[in-house]
């Protein structure tokens, strides 16, 4: 966010390396990004900040 602003989106993806290595671990944050908060595959990066911040 510091380089491109706060518009940059953000998927749960990019919490991942580009190989599907922990998979029970990925589906835990799909459902959180989901099901739970149904979020959509894009969100504002500074939106996912301010949940993780005020503990979601």
């Amino acid at each position: 966010m510091e380089k491109k602003g706060e518009n940059v989106g953000l998927s749960f993806y990019a919490f991942f390396a580009n190989k599907n290595d922990n998979p029970e671990l990925l589906m835990e944050v799909a459902e959180w990004w989901i099901i739970k908060h149904k979020l959509d595959h894009f969100e504002k990066a500074i939106k996912i900040k301010e949940m993780i911040q005020n503990k979601f």
